[in-house]
């Protein structure tokens, strides 16, 4: 086991040389990793780009997130797990196969703003984000401190880190985006973007980088249809909408077209010409894989929403490990 968790270490340590580029962060560095998100234009209908972490810092985080919550730790390779099938010619094989989620445990994260906020627009949008505590032990608080959680309301568009790796940022940086938020803008658009959002600092990927759903995209369609309207370039295709996520390390319902975390995509770039849907809010699904991840005192997680999957929630769930 140790053994293996050292292979798995080296072959991180080589990943991260390359996953620059793999993340679409072309030449930059320093400071701009973190100042310059890769987004689309604020009309176009997907919203959202998960932010990647800077290369430099992806195996402390994928450590970060093991050491937080044990089931995070990558699944690798064939069923036995041999550290050996960690192809590291696979740059997105990091942030696919390392889960960022907290833990079962109930846990309260801060949040705070960098700008010059007004309080009902702050509680609003705290309001917005504790949606998810529905059926989740995981809540958000404002603080006047400097939060774990914190949101900008400036340039950038929208976009969270995932996860665990909001640890990593910058105490003078956001984790989460939400460019031109005010008591004006639509409750649907509330619904629709803060909750997507947070969703992200959960820990949930992009619903729409399921196997399910990303077999439906005709590849060639989506080249042309994202260069055309976004000036996308085949590899920033390949990361935001063609790469699968490796259903190995998924602790995940079957894909969800209507989830909150799902991009809506046109029928144009599918190849059976039907839109992929997407979510415009916390629908059921949602909210019983929260409750799995996340379950509430006196509320035992759903064994039943992985059938058929490698990793189940017998013995990965059980909080015994020691860290």
């Amino acid at each position: 086991m140790i053994e293996n968790e050292g292979r798995l270490l080296e072959a991180l340590g080589k990943i991260a040389e390359i996953a620059r580029a793999a993340a679409g962060n072309g030449q930059r560095s320093g400071q701009e990793d973190y100042d310059t998100p890769i987004r689309a234009p604020q009309d176009f209908e997907l919203g959202c780009t998960l932010r990647a972490l800077p290369a430099r810092l992806l195996v402390s985080a994928a450590q970060t997130a093991t050491k937080i919550n044990p089931v995070n730790a990558p699944l690798l390779g064939s069923p036995a797990g041999s550290a050996a099938d960690f192809h590291i010619d696979e740059p997105q094989r990091i942030a696919v196969l390392t889960s960022k989620y907290w833990g079962p445990t109930p846990r309260t994260l801060t949040v705070s703003f960098m700008e010059n906020t007004p309080a009902d627009l702050r509680a609003r949008i705290v309001t917005h984000m504790n949606a998810w505590t529905n059926t989740a032990c995981i809540s958000f608080v404002e603080t006047q401190g400097v939060g774990q959680v914190r949101i900008s309301r400036g340039p950038g568009g929208y976009y969270s880190y995932l996860g665990t790796d909001i640890l990593h940022i910058p105490r003078n940086q956001q984790t989460m985006n939400l460019q031109g938020f005010t008591m004006n803008t639509p409750e649907s658009e509330y619904r629709r973007v803060v909750r997507h959002e947070t969703g992200h600092t959960l820990g949930f990927p992009h619903e729409h980088m399921r196997k399910a759903l990303v077999a439906r995209i005709d590849p060639e369609k989506a080249y042309e249809y994202f260069a055309r309207t976004q000036g996308w370039d085949k590899q920033m295709v390949d990361q935001q909408v063609l790469t699968p996520l490796d259903e190995r390390s998924l602790m995940a319902t079957p894909a969800d077209q209507t989830s909150i975390m799902c991009y809506q995509l046109p029928g144009s770039i599918t190849r059976d010409g039907e839109p992929i849907l997407g979510g415009v809010d916390i629908d059921q699904t949602d909210y019983a894989f929260a409750g799995q991840i996340y379950p509430k005192q006196g509320h035992e997680p759903a064994h039943e929403l992985r059938p058929g999957s490698v990793a189940d929630w017998d013995e990965s769930e059980d909080v015994d490990v020691k860290v």
